[in-house]
């Protein structure tokens, strides 16, 4: 563990099995706890700005029942093609329609996270590109029917199947994909 996380209660802000999974994985002790925000946005920003400001946006929320050992972590990450973002589907026909889009192209995945005490905030981001070969109908068709896919930012999950038989290429960080750029945020505890 790191030293200066000795006395301290990490929270982790969000519902993501996959953020609480590799929090542990990192031997970074924590709890989740999660306050529901409406993810809105003011509309001039980009995506890498946009995910700042929702992990900023979700900190906030902790601001006023702090402790002074506490230090709070929220993320927000969503998929970017084109400059058009790509967040959680709404339903199947969203995730076929997404997953379609991003069939044998190159996208972004971008997490912003913050990390906040009573005293100090640091906000960052990053982003991974990711390259899927061409997918079938049937492909999507299976993966959509049989996966999870309407609680991840552009209808999928690296570590799933989609993500095993769809992955041309990686560029950057693969836990970023999964949900925390796990390298960035272990150099920000460092510091903090």
């Amino acid at each position: 563990m790191l030293p200066n996380l000795v006395n301290k209660r990490v929270i982790l802000g969000s519902a993501s099995p996959r953020r609480s999974d590799l929090l542990r994985s990192m031997r970074i002790p924590f709890e989740v706890v999660v306050k529901p925000i409406e993810e809105t946005y003011p509309d001039n920003l980009t995506p890498r700005q946009i995910v700042e400001y929702l992990a900023r946006k979700k900190a906030a929320e902790f601001k006023n029942n702090m402790d002074s050992t506490d230090i709070v972590i929220t993320a927000d990450t969503i998929v970017s093609y084109n400059d058009n973002m790509l967040h959680k589907p709404l339903n199947k026909e969203d995730a076929i329609f997404m997953l379609k889009t991003l069939s044998g192209k190159q996208h972004e995945v971008i997490t912003g996270v913050s990390i906040m005490s009573g005293s100090k905030q640091v906000n960052f981001h990053a982003v991974t590109y990711v390259t899927f070969s061409d997918f079938t109908e049937g492909e999507i068709n299976y993966y959509v029917n049989n996966f999870e896919v309407l609680d991840k930012a552009g209808a999928y999950g690296i570590q799933d199947w989609i993500g095993l038989i769809g992955v041309k290429e990686i560029k950057g960080s693969y836990y970023n994909v999964v949900g925390l750029p796990t390298n960035k945020l272990f150099q920000h505890l460092k510091e903090f």
